[in-house]
């Protein structure tokens, strides 16, 4: 016997796609457009982690974000490269 769930799966961490891009401009609510490496220009919006270490971000730095297969014109800023 199977049991299958109703929509209450998570998402595991090994779904999200990690790419590479610029900040291109800061948007209000510590958000920013992005522009990835395949030209695509999402908005992106800075992780917990990096708030609460209080890292910088402004346009002109690399960094990486983590897309969602679900909407990828919006994306998640995990790293800030030097």
């Amino acid at each position: 016997m199977e049991i299958y769930r109703c929509g209450n799966e998570k998402m595991s961490k090994d779904d999200v796609i990690q790419m590479q891009g610029e900040v291109l401009e800061n948007l209000p609510n510590a958000t920013f457009r992005v522009k990835l490496e395949n030209g695509h220009v999402v908005l992106g919006h800075i992780s917990g982690k990096m708030r609460m270490n209080y890292i910088r971000i402004l346009p002109g730095d690399r960094v990486t974000v983590e897309l969602t297969p679900y909407d990828l014109s919006r994306a998640r800023i995990v790293f800030r490269s030097k």
